[in-house]
């Protein structure tokens, strides 16, 4: 059983939160994901204090059980929601010619450094929304296949990634950074080959917003992405080669 359970994402609020409160372990985080809905927890107390006073009652918001303060995390699951396609992430032609004259300094792997790429998205966040508590369930759905990175390396250092949950066809894009220029452009563009090559259909960028705009994504009306969400295609292994990103471009 889970707290979603019954939970009509189709009548929730169109922007802003759906529910609040639940457990933030890996089993309710993926039963969330599965809904179309993705975890945003409160940075502290007052940004706890902020949800109760600006959400607390209203309509269409369901409270959850579990948690000792419920309104400590909120789901959301906006409408419309921005996405793209595997094989279509934006590589202005400026970067590609980069790209090329780097063909022999960046390389991508996936899964390689998923911890490392989640400490590098939550370094100076402000407000932290990347707990300690969701990073924990994150490594143990990277464990299990469930979710997954992307790393840029030049040489052996770590300047970029990307990272998010899979769900049957469907892979978030929950959060990115870079070190150099480009290389979280750069690293979504890799997950998208990668997931495509898997048999994925759709990268959900979750935030609508200029910068994932500029990456290609366009909205999806909410009951189309949910249908998407449950279609049966399912996707393989995410190949996790080390490959050069002149194959991008």
């Amino acid at each position: 059983m889970s707290a979603f359970d019954g939970l009509d994402v189709q009548l929730a609020p169109a922007d802003g939160p759906v529910a609040f409160g639940g457990r933030l372990d890996a089993g309710e985080l993926l039963a969330a994901y599965r809904r179309g809905l993705f975890p945003l927890p409160a940075a502290d107390v007052y940004a706890s204090a902020y949800n109760e006073a600006r959400y607390g009652g209203a309509d269409g918001v369901a409270l959850l059980p579990g948690g000792d303060d419920p309104y400590a995390l909120a789901w959301w699951s906006p409408d419309p929601r921005p996405v793209l396609r595997p094989d279509g992430v934006r590589l202005p032609g400026r970067l590609a010619r980069r790209l090329r004259n780097r063909a022999q300094r960046w390389m991508t792997t996936a899964d390689r450094a998923f911890g490392e790429v989640l400490a590098a998205c939550a370094e100076g966040r402000q407000p932290v929304w990347l707990t300690a508590e969701l990073a924990s369930a994150l490594v143990e759905l990277n464990a299990l296949g469930a979710a997954h990175s992307v790393e840029v390396w030049e040489g052996e250092e770590l300047v970029g990634g990307v990272f998010g949950v899979v769900v049957g066809p469907v892979l978030s894009l929950d959060s990115m950074f870079h070190r150099r220029s480009d290389a979280a452009r750069v690293a979504v563009a890799d997950l998208g080959a990668r997931f495509g090559a898997a048999g994925g259909r759709l990268l959900d960028a979750q935030w609508d917003g200029p910068h994932v705009r500029s990456l290609g994504a366009a909205p999806m009306a909410r009951s189309r992405y949910l249908a998407e969400l449950a279609a049966a295609a399912r996707t393989g292994p995410l190949p996790g080669d080390r490959l050069p990103v002149a194959r991008l471009v």
